[in-house]
């Protein structure tokens, strides 16, 4: 009995030293399989951010580790402090590595100003002025009412003198889904109520995105390709107009104008 008992011991002493030493093993494979390797220090992602996490805020949910420099991701962060007031562009997941690439300046996240594109269709982005985004009006989760302006000049007629021109106008596109509203320069637009009390928003901006930016916008649409196709051409040769049309608004009556219809 005694025996068995001691033999037990035994056993179970060889049972821990093993497993110490097989923990230790494995705790030290990571600096094995680097050695004689140049590795850097960089920061990955240990447990999962949110888009808009500051970055002051990201410490708690990274952890550091030694990769080697062919591994290493471009625009690896190795220094937090480098990243000032910037916030996560999208949301991070646990085992990637930290980029600089994936963090944005504050007034630049888009946040709530970003839709999600309905499957099937793809987004185009228009470059247009205040006058031609209602006065600004527009946010992500509008819909719009699309109106292309074009002028088309016919060719020379037979006879060698040139032929006449005529300019159209038409309200094409109804009820179009705008999936993101920037300024010229990136920065999310946002409505605010008005301060009139009116119940009429307009779009509104921290100063310094105002002093960074210019009367234009940035206004992504979704659209399917064939209608992608045609508003490119409008906007490359001709103008687009944008007006906000919800989802109550009549679509029927529109045609399009022209200079021998102006006046009917």
């Amino acid at each position: 009995m005694k025996t068995r008992l001691l033999g037990g011991i035994a056993a179970l002493v060889v049972a821990i030293i093993g497993t110490v030493l097989l923990v230790s093993y494995v705790q030290t494979a990571d600096k094995r399989a680097l050695a004689g390797t140049e590795t850097e220090t960089i920061y990955v992602v240990q447990q999962p951010i949110p888009a808009g996490t500051p970055a002051e805020k990201l410490a708690a949910s990274l952890v550091k580790k030694e990769v080697p420099k062919a591994a290493l991701a471009d625009s690896a962060v190795t220094d937090l402090g480098e990243l000032g007031s910037k916030v996560t562009a999208v949301a991070l997941v646990p085992g990637e590595q930290l980029l600089t690439s994936r963090l944005v300046e504050e007034n630049a996240y888009l946040g709530p100003s970003r839709i999600q594109v309905p499957a099937g269709l793809q987004e185009i982005t228009l470059k247009l002025p205040i006058e031609r985004v209602a006065g600004g009006k527009i946010n992500a989760g509008d819909t719009v009412g699309i109106f292309l302006s074009l002028e088309d000049a016919s060719t020379a007629g037979a006879g060698g003198q040139a032929g006449s021109s005529s300019s159209k106008t038409q309200l094409s596109f109804h009820k179009v889904l705008v999936t993101a509203a920037q300024f010229s320069n990136g920065a999310a637009a946002q409505t605010t109520s008005s301060a009139s009390g009116s119940g009429t928003s307009q779009v509104s901006s921290t100063s310094s995105s105002k002093a960074q930016s210019d009367d234009t916008y940035l206004i992504t649409i979704a659209r399917n390709s064939a209608d992608a196709e045609r508003i490119v051409f409008a906007t490359e040769f001709g103008k687009v107009y944008l007006s906000k049309e919800p989802a109550e608004a009549t679509e029927s009556g529109s045609s399009f104008v022209d200079s021998s219809r102006l006046f009917q």
